[in-house]
């Protein structure tokens, strides 16, 4: 548990770090992941003994959001940050995890855990771009990300419906919602915060086409000078796109 100290008067006391804890879920109507086809490749289409499901638009029977980022905007942090490596797996043709968040610098493995060829090519626009050749039974390629940036994919050439979300943060107050849409991001120092909410369809919407709607709110977290730290809860609700007029 973090503590932070103050000392006023020649008299000490701590502050102890507080959670933000919350649950994100859909406004619009239902909706089913459809089924991703891998006929091109029978390698892919026989790891599976049911046929997958994409993974960009994923809600529970309760319209819950599994795979949404939540982060602490603009956060200030002078700690250090994770030396834990990281691991992005290709497994049955699909990237696993299928979103991520990494601290800047933090080392990731590719892995390429199936026995055909991949190629793994990422769209990153501020941290450089790479692109290249993982056949099945090499080694794993290590990369970092340097700086920080939003969230941008990685994509196979290879197999067209594979894609996994990477974004770089020089902080460690993030999370991503889980198959229930609940996340929690811990040992947060008191204060006021504008909380980010990422989704890969709705946070993508082209703004020519559609009306953008607000994915960032205002919280605190309460200071806490006892045993037990400070919980504040922040829910978010995405809307259902709306498409602009036509003038």
């Amino acid at each position: 548990m973090f503590r932070f100290f103050i000392i006023l008067s020649s008299i000490s006391f701590y502050l102890i770090a507080g959670t933000i804890e919350g649950n994100v879920s859909y406004a619009g109507s239902k909706k089913t992941a459809k089924s991703l086809k891998m006929d091109s490749d029978p390698i892919c289409g026989i790891s599976h003994s049911v046929p997958p499901k994409k993974e960009d638009f994923i809600l529970n029977d309760n319209n819950q959001f599994k795979n949404v980022i939540v982060w602490i905007k603009d956060a200030k942090y002078e700690g250090k940050l994770s030396s834990e490596s990281a691991v992005i797996d290709q497994i049955g043709c699909m990237y696993t995890p299928h979103v991520n968040v990494f601290t800047t610098n933090q080392k990731v493995l590719i892995k390429n855990s199936d026995k055909t060829l991949h190629n793994v090519n990422s769209q990153s626009k501020v941290n450089d771009s790479f692109n290249f050749a993982q056949p099945a039974g090499v080694p794993p390629v290590e990369k970092t990300f340097p700086a920080v940036e939003d969230p941008f994919f990685i994509k196979c050439d290879v197999h067209g419906w594979m894609k996994a979300w990477v974004m770089s943060l020089d902080h460690p107050y993030f999370a991503i919602t889980d198959e229930n849409g609940n996340y929690k991001i811990e040992n947060v120092p008191p204060g006021d915060y504008e909380l980010v909410f990422w989704q890969e369809k709705l946070s993508n919407l082209p703004k020519k086409k559609y009306e953008i709607s607000s994915n960032t709110i205002s919280i605190t977290v309460s200071e806490s000078t006892d045993d037990t730290p400070s919980t504040t809860k922040a829910d978010f609700v995405f809307q259902k796109p709306v498409k602009k007029k036509k003038k």
